[in-house]
């Protein structure tokens, strides 16, 4: 690690050494890793590092890679600028700095906190702490504008792919993309959405009651529903989807009305967002569909949803 990135991370920790640790995982498509650094003469036994390095080979023009880059711009302006509360825990930034094609984003260790369980299968009650989670989160940010974030939030809406839209196999689909992102994003009801609130991203305790969430680069506006299908699809198949997730949106929508605030019309937010679950489901599944047409999540339970609101569409 280059002294100048040792040197800022020393001071912000108010650490006297340093000693790298594990990596946590590399980034996507090679732009970078998470590693863990042991820090000594300081409260902090260690903290996180996202260290993003954007590939020598990169071609500068090609959209995706244009794509990462804000992501990681939005994510750093994320943690130097919002805050949550402990229902909707995340880590807290302890430094963050550019340097030319590299970024450094120095975070608290959740592992420290009490979030050191990773999942990759999970039981209801683990489920329902996600959803809790979303829930607090979306109230927390219920008409907040995205400033410094993405406009529109999750890195599969329709313009950022079109390449995966004219990949498209599904004529009717492909036809009614436009309406359905229409549909979405004019929404009376806006949040700020994590944008990537996948199992993997969240972070459990012990219990698996309690749950904190990382990974913000597609942090940004939109209808909540977003994040609560891309979370459900992410850790139930078809059969589990059919059978689970009507007491599973109950739970969500329990949460949220505890927590909006008490000038919010929470029975047309309800409304909305469970019309909009299956508009945003089938969102996701015309990426997939374009993307990497033999996904698993390409499923029947998909399926009959876009059924549903190509059906709607056209009444």
């Amino acid at each position: 690690m280059k002294q100048e990135y040792q040197d800022l991370i020393l001071q912000a920790c108010g650490a006297s050494s340093l000693r790298v640790g594990a990596q946590i995982q590399t980034l996507w498509s090679g732009y970078g890793e998470i590693v863990r650094l042991h820090l000594d003469g300081c409260e902090r036994p260690s903290v996180v590092v996202k260290h993003v390095k954007f590939p020598e080979e990169a071609e500068h023009t090609d959209r995706s890679h244009r794509r990462k880059v804000r992501s990681y711009q939005v994510e750093t302006h994320w943690y130097q600028n919002y805050s949550t509360n402990p229902s909707c825990r995340i880590p807290s930034c302890l430094a963050a700095r550019s340097y030319g094609d590299e970024m450094l984003m120095l975070l608290e260790d959740l592992d420290v906190a009490g979030y050191d369980q990773r999942r990759t299968s999970v039981r209801d009650r683990e489920i329902r702490a996600c959803l809790s989670w979303l829930a607090h989160f979306h109230a927390l940010f219920l008409g907040v504008e995205p400033d410094g974030l993405w406009p529109v939030g999750t890195y599969w809406h329709l313009e950022t792919r079109p390449d995966e839209l004219e990949a498209m196999d599904d004529a009717d689909l492909k036809a009614a993309a436009a309406d359905i992102d229409r549909k979405l994003n004019e929404c009376h009801f806006k949040t700020i959405v994590h944008g990537d609130a996948k199992l993997a991203n969240f972070c459990f305790s012990r219990s698996g009651q309690d749950v904190a969430a990382v990974d913000f680069q597609y942090v940004g506006g939109g209808c909540g529903m977003k994040d609560v299908v891309y979370f459900l699809g992410s850790c139930m198949d078809e059969r589990e989807c059919d059978k689970r997730v009507p007491a599973l949106l109950e739970h969500y929508f329990t949460e949220l009305k505890l927590c909006v605030k008490k000038d919010v019309d929470f029975d047309a937010l309800e409304n909305e967002w469970r019309e909009m679950f299956a508009f945003a489901w089938t969102d996701f599944h015309r990426f997939l569909l374009g993307w990497m047409p033999g996904h698993w999540k390409i499923n029947r339970y998909s399926k009959q949803l876009t059924k549903e609101v190509l059906h709607k569409l056209k009444q």
